[in-house]
């Protein structure tokens, strides 16, 4: 049998700048869509970080806040990930977690596309962090076909096999 600890939020204050609410710069990110197939890349593009912003709770274990713990929240906001439909896109987190030690936080969420909630997992490695800013990398691995039928999104304009698609980020939560 196995004990396992899950991480409390003084663990996860650790690892997040201090509370508030960060935005990224448009010039601070990076984003890239990629389908594949099997262990084969087929199509490649950059998507545009219109808006993203991560929220961090007041630390609950302050005696002045008794109340329970609120989670830290972090939300995308892209443009150009459908072409067909003029709509942002947006990916939202309902829990965050810590993982490795602090060195990667992992993101339970929705991909919000033509108004239909797709579940998302998002892992972010945490490249920098100080009091005041967050550097994090991190991809969200999405079942292609699955996508597809809930929602009716297409990767390109031309038709490529595909059986997943990645979402690469970089943003500086400043």
């Amino acid at each position: 049998m196995t004990t396992v600890t899950l991480p409390t939020a003084t663990a996860i204050a650790a690892v997040l700048p201090r509370p508030g609410r960060y935005a990224v710069a448009p010039d601070r990110s990076l984003v890239e869509l990629t389908t594949w197939y099997g262990p084969f890349p087929t199509h490649r593009r950059r998507v545009t970080l219109s808006g993203a912003a991560l929220t961090v709770p007041d630390d609950p274990t302050e005696p002045q806040h008794p109340a329970p713990a609120a989670t830290p929240t972090l939300r995308f906001e892209f443009e150009g990930l459908d072409r067909t439909d003029g709509a942002p896109t947006l990916l939202t987190s309902d829990t965050v977690e810590l993982l490795r030690g602090g060195r990667q936080l992992q993101l339970t969420g929705d991909l919000h596309l033509r108004g239909v909630r797709f579940p998302a997992l998002l892992r972010l490695r945490v490249v920098e962090r100080a009091d005041d800013r967050l550097l994090v990398v991190g991809t969200a691995r999405l079942p292609y076909r699955l996508l597809r039928r809930a929602t009716g999104f297409r990767a390109g304009r031309l038709p490529r096999p595909a059986t997943r698609l990645r979402l690469l980020v970089a943003a500086e939560f400043a």
